[in-house]
């Protein structure tokens, strides 16, 4: 990633002249078509778009902003829909809102440094840019919805309104938007990414509802720093301290929903009773797995025993939880998939029940249910 520093795109001290000033925005206009790989007919829209509003003596980004905002909302949109077709509203809101969030487009102005080809005349935006950019590098994986420092709203801002540009500039065509534009918004925030990385307070908030407890998250400063201290069911869980209080309140929930993956507080009661052997398990198995919303378990024939006129069978199952934050423990070793493996019987469904039954057993000592 390019380290921050100003260039020549940046508004000239005073004492450079009109011409050199000029020759400056051509050069960023230019580097802004070869990373779009699109030759603008008005380049005009793109001066415009590469000027903040701090810079007086030209118009500033601020109309193509809004429109950039709503045009790359609904390109977006259309790409999810189209991309997800099983997918219903809520979960297609999520994704949208997971790529065109201020976040995501801060990180992708980092990306392609285009925070380095805005002119302006406001010094403490490089004090920020440069402290955001420096912390997005020290990122041990992509954040969605805030790292350490809270993205400034600018370099959302630039991206908006270069895509609002590229949109008046192909003739509103929504489509050729999406063709020019798409490249630049890679990695584009998949359902993938999203399942694995969930949105840390929504999770801990529905999480804790499943399960019947009550989140209470509380705020405070402490000098400069926001503090943020997760409760659950009036027990203090865990704290997290931040500049801003988003990023106070998101590391908090996130701390949170690690430490309760050991807790009881994923439990979810059936009626399950190991000492009644396996009839039945296969059924509560699947009457669990559709309570907690995680995927049917999957059985398999792992051994087939004996000759053909007196045949054994050994099943096993597998179970995967959902987006409830239940992580298996299995001795040192932490997965959402688990496996269990059931006794030799004379029928299929027989040695399915038996793996069922030993994977309720399991799922029991864990404390699951």
């Amino acid at each position: 990633m390019t380290p921050f520093r100003l260039t020549c795109a940046y508004a000239l001290p005073e004492s450079e002249n009109e011409e050199e000033e000029m020759s400056s925005m051509e050069a960023s206009v230019t580097a802004v078509e070869e990373l779009l790989q699109y030759q603008f007919k008005k380049r005009k829209l793109l001066e415009e778009a590469l000027t903040h509003s701090s810079y007086t003596e030209s118009a500033s980004y601020q109309r193509l902003e809004f429109l950039g905002d709503m045009a790359l909302g609904l390109a977006i949109t259309n790409f999810v829909f189209l991309a997800y077709p099983e997918l219903d509203p809520g979960q297609l809101s999520l994704l949208r809102a997971a790529n065109i969030s201020t976040e995501k487009l801060a990180r992708v102005a980092v990306r392609h440094s285009l925070y380095r080809y805005v002119r302006h005349n406001a010094t403490a935006l490089d004090d920020r840019v440069k402290e955001f950019v420096l912390a997005v590098q020290e990122e041990q994986e992509t954040e969605f919805y805030g790292g350490v420092m809270k993205a400034p709203k600018v370099l959302a801002d630039i991206v908006e309104s270069i895509a609002a540009a590229v949109y008046v500039d192909c003739g509103f065509d929504l489509k050729e938007l999406w063709m020019i534009f798409r490249g630049l918004m890679d990695p584009i925030i998949t359902l993938e990414m999203l399942q694995h990385q969930p949105q840390p307070v929504t999770m801990l908030y529905e999480l804790c509802q499943k399960v019947g407890k009550v989140v209470d998250i509380k705020h405070w400063r402490n000098g400069d720093k926001n503090i943020a201290s997760v409760y659950i069911d009036g027990e203090f869980l865990v704290s997290s301290s931040s500049e801003q209080k988003e990023n106070a309140r998101l590391h908090a929930a996130k701390a949170a929903l690690e430490k309760m993956a050991y807790k009881v507080s994923n439990k979810y009661s059936i009626e399950f009773d190991a000492t009644k052997g396996n009839d039945g398990a296969k059924q509560k198995l699947y009457e669990l797995c559709g309570k907690r919303k995680w995927p049917k378990p999957t059985y398999r024939v792992e051994k087939k025993l004996g000759p053909s006129h007196d045949r054994k069978f050994v099943c096993s199952v597998q179970v995967e939880s959902g987006d409830d934050g239940v992580v298996f423990t299995v001795g040192k070793e932490r997965s959402r998939v688990l496996y269990a493996s059931g006794e030799e019987k004379l029928r299929i469904k027989d040695a399915e029940n038996s793996a069922a039954f030993a994977m309720l057993c399991g799922l029991k000592e864990a404390n699951v249910i």
